[in-house]
């Protein structure tokens, strides 16, 4: 059976669910063959893996009414990068579609690894060379009077040795080259991406990478780092609101009665269990049974996963939760921040809510089952110990660390709420129904004293271990 040709509008009113393969008709009489989608966003652009003329190509089909606005700055930006000498993906051909919509294809780069996915392989340190590349690639565009407005590693592809800049609809071009502050607000956006804390250990290198490349700024790190903060603020800001609204990266679900949230990757996989999370849980091994919350363990085709119940103990406490977001809503979030800021905690799966109208009931939150023995229990051996040993000193150094760096309260930070990762070697931080990451540092202040208090606690007072984590953790 042939595969189908579809117009724009065909195209349009599939949504995500598009009939591939597929073919659609270009301008000119040529067809383009779309074999695998990567990214769509129903009824505005399409972007897949295709052949074209005997050639395997990567194509953007813009589909929506008034789409050629779009199509014109991909083009151009594309063709902007060529003109400042940056590696980008060549463009093959560009036009109209035979029935309305716009095409753009380049060369598909096969076995291509993103800049992200290439750090998070090797490591930061182990991509200091890439990094170099990278900024030495955005300073020869700011030469030129190029800007890519979104320059996250993922729009850098490492293919056959050399770095390539893509993403055209993302890159401006100016008739001289940028002025310090748009460069430096520029660079800043990439260096932001970057783990807190990265950008002062290779500040040197990166700029002098950028400085070689572009004779007309030279960018300092005191400048730099406001713009780094503020963006990152932004970014998580941004990426917490994306994980409970429907998106590329997140299925989300909303009716008067329920809704739900899952990352699309896992959406197929998950589906029995936001169906019927009470079966799912049934038919795994109860691990915790409480007024307040249930939780088991539940394998779904290999994955082991932890899903808890947040309960309503009786009418009052309905009522008091109905107008709030639910606990597993929160902790939802609590976690997308902690791995967005790069601190250990189980990936959370899936979230799902009970509701009726605006008022919510219970609620249940699906995250990746994570073992270990609670801190204490693992620290036990060390109790008189003038210090843990040099990995659990560096774990603790760096978790507590972090958490008061960006103003973050646990909340109920007892031993059982923090495990011990024997492979990672590494410290997990659990239940994040009461983390709040705070604005003001006054609140910040005391609820830190709270956590350090309730942390401290955990072990008798004249022990060598508490008088070395009193000494060693942040005091206020």
């Amino acid at each position: 059976m042939s595969a189908p040709v579809l117009s724009a509008g065909d195209l349009v009113r599939a949504g995500r669910q598009l009939p591939l393969p597929c073919s659609v008709r270009l301008g000119g009489g040529s067809r383009l063959d779309l074999l695998r989608p990567l990214r769509v966003l129903p009824g505005k652009r399409i972007t897949g893996e295709g052949r074209w003329e005997g050639r395997h190509v990567l194509a953007k089909l813009f589909i929506a009414p008034g789409g050629a606005r779009h199509w014109r700055r991909e083009r151009d930006g594309l063709a902007a990068l060529a003109a400042a000498g940056v590696p980008g993906a060549p463009v093959l051909a560009a036009g109209a579609l035979a029935d309305g919509g716009h095409y753009l294809l380049t060369a598909f780069l096969s076995g291509a690894v993103s800049l992200a996915g290439a750090l998070e392989a090797r490591g930061i340190a182990a991509g200091r060379g890439l990094l170099e590349t990278a900024c030495a690639h955005i300073g020869l565009m700011h030469a030129h009077g190029v800007v890519h407005d979104d320059p996250h590693p993922g729009n850098f592809l490492i293919h056959a040795g050399e770095l390539h800049v893509v993403d055209g609809g993302a890159v401006r071009r100016r008739a001289a080259p940028l002025p310090g502050s748009e460069a430096d607000a520029s660079l800043a956006r990439f260096l932001a991406q970057l783990p807190p804390g990265t950008e002062e250990a290779l500040a040197g290198d990166l700029i002098a990478a950028y400085r070689g490349a572009n004779p007309h700024h030279a960018p300092e790190l005191a400048a730099l780092r406001p713009l780094i903060e503020r963006h990152r603020h932004w970014r998580l800001d941004d990426y917490l609101g994306k994980t409970v609204r429907p998106c590329t990266l997140f299925d989300v679900r909303r009716t008067a009665r329920r809704f739900s949230a899952v990352a699309r990757a896992d959406a197929a996989l998950l589906a029995p269990l936001l169906a019927d999370p009470d079966g799912a849980m049934a038919s795994g091994a109860l691990l915790k049974r409480g007024n307040t919350a249930t939780v088991a363990q539940v394998e779904i085709e290999g994955r082991i996963l932890a899903v808890k119940r947040y309960n309503l103990k009786n009418m009052a406490h309905a009522l008091s939760r109905a107008w709030r977001p639910s606990r597993a809503w929160h902790a939802w979030r609590e976690s997308h921040r902690l791995l967005f800021l790069g601190i250990d905690t189980p990936a959370p799966r899936a979230l799902i809510e009970e509701r009726l109208g605006p008022l919510r009931r219970r609620a249940w939150l699906a995250m990746d089952y994570r073992a270990g023995r609670n801190l204490a229990e693992h620290l036990a051996p060390y109790t008189g110990a003038a210090a843990p040993p040099p990995a659990e000193s560096e774990a603790l150094l760096r978790l507590f660390g972090m958490l008061h760096a960006h103003r973050i309260s646990h909340g109920d930070l007892k031993a059982s709420n923090l495990l011990w990762d024997d492979e990672r070697r590494g410290i997990v931080i659990i239940d994040l129904d009461a983390m709040t990451q705070h604005a003001s540092p006054a609140a910040h202040a005391r609820a830190w004293r709270r956590d350090r208090t309730r942390l401290l606690a955990n072990w008798p007072e004249e022990s060598a271990l508490r008088r070395w984590l009193d000494g060693h953790l942040p005091k206020g």
